[in-house]
């Protein structure tokens, strides 16, 4: 397997006022293609942080983000914006959905930025996710299992090669937390490399390796067994 992710040094600080606040201190992190990772950490640990910057939402204050080779970190704001979506599918905790739009216009979404408007493939993704029949019901009447599960086919409409989770179980029960597990699952060994911030160890357990976050620096790596 390639290094689809390297991260050399990678320091985050945000400033307030005269204070530094060091958000990530000196990240070294490769995730393989086709990796399934789960990134743990208590708040206030830098996972969101390195999660945002993993997604391009965020610039690192020094240090080196390779992309398949590629050293994102030195390319211009438009043309990160174009990586991202291309290459990268985000599962959010708070769904971001349009709550009076429906769900197969919710999952066409980021096709609004490039890729031509596919309404079979988007239908098809629907009906993997398990919602076939909602296919034209508004977000704001599914439940929030529903709802994730839209945001799931959403974040792969662009057929992204990284989908990047940030808590995507946080709102749901158990139940559905599982059945949103083993959806991530599928959508791994379809080829799919996948990145999940989690709190619960439970969850932490479908993936492949779990990497833990203090201070803003990584003090584990641990494999886990299939």
């Amino acid at each position: 397997m390639s290094k689809v992710i390297e991260l050399k040094g990678i320091k985050k600080i945000y400033k307030t006022g005269d204070e530094d606040t060091i958000a990530l201190n000196g990240i070294d992190l490769s995730i393989e293609e086709g990796e399934f990772v789960a990134i743990m950490g208590p708040s206030g640990s830098g996972k969101s942080t390195l999660m945002h910057i993993l997604g391009l939402l965020d610039k690192p204050s020094t240090g080196d983000y390779m992309l398949d080779g590629q050293n994102i970190s030195k390319l211009s704001v438009s043309k990160q914006s174009a990586v991202r979506n291309q290459q990268i599918g985000f599962v959010f905790q708070q769904f971001n959905l349009l709550p009076r739009t429906t769900v197969l216009d919710n999952v066409l979404l980021p096709t609004i930025y490039g890729k031509p408007r596919n309404n079979v493939n988007a239908i098809k993704l629907i009906e993997d996710v398990g919602l076939g029949d909602r296919i034209h019901h508004k977000s704001n009447q599914l439940s929030g299992g529903q709802i994730q599960r839209v945001a799931i086919a959403r974040a792969l409409i662009m057929d992204p090669s990284i989908i990047l989770a940030d808590e995507p179980t946080g709102n749901l029960d158990t139940k559905r937390s599982k059945e949103i597990l083993e959806l991530f699952r599928k959508i791994n060994k379809a080829g799919a490399t996948v990145v999940l911030i989690t709190h619960e160890e439970e969850i932490a357990t479908y993936a492949d390796r779990t990497i833990r976050l203090r201070d803003g620096q990584i003090v584990t790596k641990e494999e886990i067994s299939a």
